[in-house]
């Protein structure tokens, strides 16, 4: 056993450049001691670009979701707060991030509890032109503070936006910003309401790469949680919502 810890050790301080196998000194490719050649071309032979007709793009995103056992409807934005209400009918609380629009929750029923997961100071989007004040002043008055993932526990649904979805993978992704909010929100509570503007759907990942600030904390969504790790039988909501909505809103 001693001697395959060794062999072990030694490989991998031979892997990191160093005798003593403490770190990698910058700059330098591990194992060989030369400078990294910041300036060298990465070759990119993959494809980068889908071939795909817009319609195809957007049915292979559906059948991809459908796939993964989520629920999906394709609807323009002013059906999107009946859609809403109509998903979670039966919630008793949700939490949405700052950024999310007031309209989205302005059908939700009166007994649905709205918590906006946000600093005190921190502004969402709370009133447009085209919404009605009441839906803006409930939407404005909800509770603003950080949840903790206790209270996310209990709470029944999250609603948020997304960034850009990949219609190859059936894959949504959130960027954390104030419409997307903490990844935190969207793991936690049991059933995510996940809205996608149409114009953001790519096919391809390399696509999404693109557009995407990758410096942002990415949480990548592809179907409810599930797992079939044990004896191959499917185990749903363990990493996260065991329920997943997805309206495509159509006209944007």
């Amino acid at each position: 056993m001693t001697g395959a810890r060794e062999e072990i050790l030694t490989r991998l301080r031979t892997a990191l450049g160093r005798e003593d196998g403490t770190t990698t000194r910058p700059g330098i490719v591990p194992s060989t001691g030369k400078p990294v050649d910041l300036d060298a071309e990465v070759p990119r032979a993959y494809l980068r670009e889908g071939s795909l007709a817009r319609p195809a793009v957007l049915a292979q995103l559906v059948d991809r979701l459908v796939d993964y056992k989520a629920w999906v409807a394709e609807a323009p934005a002013a059906d999107v707060p009946r859609i809403v209400a109509e998903r979670l009918e039966q919630a008793d609380s949700v939490v949405v991030p700052p950024g999310l629009e007031a309209v989205v929750v302005s059908q939700l029923p009166d007994g649905v509890r709205i918590n906006v997961d946000a600093a005190e100071a921190q502004d969402g989007a709370v009133a447009d032109g085209d919404v009605e004040s009441e839906a803006a002043d409930r939407f404005a008055s909800a509770e603003r503070r950080i949840h903790t993932i206790d209270e996310l526990d209990e709470t029944s649904a999250v609603i948020t936006a997304s960034r850009v979805s990949v219609a190859q993978t059936g894959t949504i992704m959130l960027d954390g910003d104030t419409d997307c909010g903490r990844r935190m929100i969207t793991l936690v509570p049991d059933h995510h309401v996940c809205l996608v503007p149409e114009s953001t759907v790519v096919e391809l990942v390399p696509e999404a790469v693109a557009l995407i600030d990758l410096t942002r904390p990415v949480t990548m969504i592809s179907g409810p949680s599930a797992t079939s790790d044990i004896e191959l039988q499917r185990v749903e909501g363990v990493h996260g919502p065991r329920q997943l909505d997805v309206i495509i809103i159509t006209d944007r």
